[in-house]
């Protein structure tokens, strides 16, 4: 009799921090109206990408030195991280935000496969 209870496979996603960076370091504190409807519109978008699997955890940063926004990314690839990031709403307003992107070599978390 075969083992049913095979381990799943190894995850092969890509993990990134990526940071959010905006106009200004006060940019969180001095939002116009417009830049707050951004990042409402922002903010929906990434939690459509969360539902798909495609981001772990997202929120602002307060940092003393100037806020950013974090995420944990999970993609096939960085180009595919990229392409996500392009579509962003805070990307496409054309106010001066900017991702920098860190690749992680893992990501744990609960119920996480092994990898």
């Amino acid at each position: 009799m075969s083992d049913q209870t095979a381990a799943p496979p190894p995850d092969t996603a890509k993990y990134f921090l990526a940071r959010l960076l905006g106009p200004r370091p006060d940019f969180v504190a001095t939002l116009t109206p417009e830049e707050r409807a951004m990042m409402l519109a922002h903010g929906k978008y990434w939690a459509g990408q969360m539902a798909r699997g495609k981001v772990l955890v997202l929120g602002p940063v307060n940092d003393p030195r100037g806020n950013w926004g974090l995420g944990v990314m999970r993609v096939d690839s960085e180009e595919e991280l990229l392409a996500l990031q392009a579509e962003d709403p805070a990307i496409l307003s054309g106010n001066g935000m900017y991702y920098e992107n860190i690749p992680m070599f893992r990501a744990v978390w609960p119920g996480a496969r092994p990898g």
